[in-house]
């Protein structure tokens, strides 16, 4: 039989993904299973969004242009302009996803062998874009114990070599929900100026701000125009997952000229997806209001119920819909397929993605997991009744 490449064998499993097998398990034996391993919310999709599909009358499902359609792509300009980017349509490219903006931004802005700077833990995909694009993954560590803040930019320039081309940042974060400060982005904008260094920015979560913080991005700060590449969703901002419409945007014409070669090569984006997308910019910010409220009443929960169990330390995210939390386990991974394999609390447990497969540097985050509080609070309640449960019966507990 052929061998697989090494590729196929180096690509890393999803820490998000890679325990589905045993919770369809303790599904088939009857128990419920409350995911808090995903960013999968619940929250209803823009009415508009939706009517916009409903309405849909054409006659042939074409192709549409490698870089999106001009109505999609002027509509997603106003919503940017309004927010302060100051970009046009030409500076934007429709990508199949927030995933697939990640690996052309990967692949037009580093050489193979080259690097790119990751402050960790950070969004585990991109640890399989990285593969995927022969690209070497630098980690810099941030510590629960701050919250995550943005490692010292002096740590930083410690990583920095020849074959260093750029730096990518998720803010506010995944996983950790932490969200930089004009500060920290001003000491990275420095940074890159420095060392001619690409600044890659997820956005991903940038209307999930919250307690009246405000977002900034590297696309706010003058003089940093042809090093910013943003990378975004309609994913999380609409809660339409399933849509994978995503964007990269810069104002470097060369990036955006490379760029459209591979997002040729992948023909276009999808027509349907991109009718929504348009609707989906006049969404009010009634929606987006009431979406902050309930993921600041889904945070604080969350975050109460973790810091009010023994042993266990959370902190207080300001932004997307995450937290990682510090267990007194053995073994975050062990600890996550033994709570759906072996916990049953009335008939109940839940799922957690292991926080080791959000880092690249060995041996971290052994005793942290990732949860989403992309449920609603009762339910919330309950997935930490069993987990509050499962840590005082998991036979790896570790003492404080």
């Amino acid at each position: 039989m052929p061998d697989i490449s090494e590729k196929g064998l180096l690509m890393p499993a999803s820490p998000i993904r890679k325990l589905t097998p045993y919770a369809d398990q303790a599904k088939k034996t009857g128990k419920k299973v409350y995911h808090l391993n995903i960013g999968q919310p619940d929250i209803a999709t823009p009415e508009g969004m939706l009517n916009a599909i409903k309405n849909i009358d054409f006659n042939v499902w074409a192709y549409t242009p490698s870089e999106g359609t001009l109505t999609y792509r002027t509509k997603l300009a106003d919503y940017y302009n309004k927010l302060g980017y100051n970009i046009t349509p030409e500076d934007i490219l429709v990508t199949v996803g927030g995933s697939e903006a990640i690996t052309i931004a990967m692949q037009t802005c580093v050489n193979e062998g080259d690097e790119i700077i990751i402050p960790e833990p950070f969004y585990a995909n991109y640890n399989g874009f990285a593969c995927m694009s022969n690209v070497v993954v630098k980690p810099i560590l941030s510590h629960i114990e701050n919250g995550f803040a943005l490692p010292p930019i002096a740590d930083f320039e410690k990583l920095i070599t020849a074959k260093t081309k750029a730096i990518i940042i998720c803010n506010p974060n995944n996983p950790t929900g932490y969200l930089y400060s004009k500060e920290e982005l001003e000491a990275l904008k420095a940074l890159c100026l420095k060392y001619d260094l690409f600044l890659l920015s997820d956005e991903a979560y940038r209307e999930f701000c919250y307690d009246g913080r405000e977002f900034i991005s590297p696309a706010h700060l003058n003089g940093l125009e042809q090093h910013v590449v943003i990378l975004d969703t309609v994913s999380k901002r609409y809660s339409a997952c399933g849509a994978r419409l995503g964007c990269l945007i810069t104002k470097n014409k060369a990036v955006i000229q490379a760029g459209l070669k591979f997002a040729q090569a992948r023909l276009s984006p999808g027509m349907v997806e991109q009718i929504a997308g348009t609707a989906a910019v006049d969404t009010p910010d009634s929606y987006f209001e009431a979406v902050n409220k309930e993921y600041t009443l889904r945070r604080d929960t969350l975050v109460k119920r973790l810091n009010a169990m023994d042993g266990v330390f959370c902190p207080n995210p300001g932004g997307a819909f995450y937290v990682v939390a510090k267990l007194p386990i053995d073994d975050a991974d062990q600890f996550c397929q033994w709570i759906l394999e072996s916990f049953n609390h009335q008939g109940e447990t839940v799922m957690m993605a292991p926080a080791t497969g959000f880092y690249s540097t060995a041996g971290s985050g052994k005793n942290e997991v990732r949860m989403a509080y992309v449920l609603n609070t009762e339910d919330l309640n309950r997935a930490m009744d069993c987990l509050d449960i499962a840590l005082k019966q998991y036979p790896g507990r570790k003492m404080a």
